[in-house]
């Protein structure tokens, strides 16, 4: 297997990896407010998350950036319950900017969430000087295993709201309030003082 296929796999892998249930969550609660009709915005806006992803990604590999993995522990359960609240106020499904503010969400907050996976993925490249490519491959893959998720949360969605008729602000509201449950009880855990 060469490098690019085994870090494309490592990165796709890792982003569906249940005992990193905290990265599921936080892409669920992202796109819990579209359905399959939405997928040009869904790409938007699991892309943008991906680039901040990205970007923490490579700083942290190439030692640019340090911060305590305690408090990015912390903050990414944090991430999800604040993308959890701001499902809450979604009445409408149109949006009429081109940009929504949860782009600007996905983007911020992947960067937290790009800071914790750095030190998984350092000791994956250890001191390879040429990790350009182990990086691309990695977060390609990341973006694979997210829109795996993604159509996972999206095939629940169609058989909520489209076949079984539960109204979508309800989907949204109770999908919302089990993954702010759950990120709750992470942030408690991982409480860094």
């Amino acid at each position: 297997m060469n490098d690019f296929q085994l870090y494309f796999t490592l990165g796709r892998q890792h982003i569906a990896d249940w005992q990193g249930i905290d990265h599921i969550l936080f892409v669920m609660a992202l796109c819990l407010r579209y359905q399959f009709t939405d997928w040009r915005k869904i790409l938007v806006l699991i892309t943008a998350f991906t680039i901040g992803h990205s970007v923490t990604l490579a700083l942290s590999a190439f030692n640019l950036v340090h911060f305590s993995t305690k408090w990015i522990e912390f903050l990414i359960p944090v991430t999800i319950v604040i993308t959890a609240i701001s499902n809450v106020f979604v009445k409408k499904f149109v949006y009429k900017s081109k940009f929504p503010f949860i782009y600007f969400m996905a983007l911020g907050f992947g960067l937290i969430h790009g800071l914790g996976f750095s030190n998984y993925l350092k000791s994956l490249l250890g001191t390879d000087e040429s990790i350009i490519l182990q990086l691309l491959a990695f977060n390609i893959g990341l973006e694979v295993g997210q829109l795996l998720i993604v159509a996972g949360v999206l095939t629940v969605s169609l058989i909520l709201v489209q076949l079984l008729k539960l109204g979508r602000r309800d989907y949204i509201l109770w999908m919302s309030g089990g993954v702010f449950a759950l990120a709750m009880q992470m942030c408690l855990q991982r409480w860094p003082f």
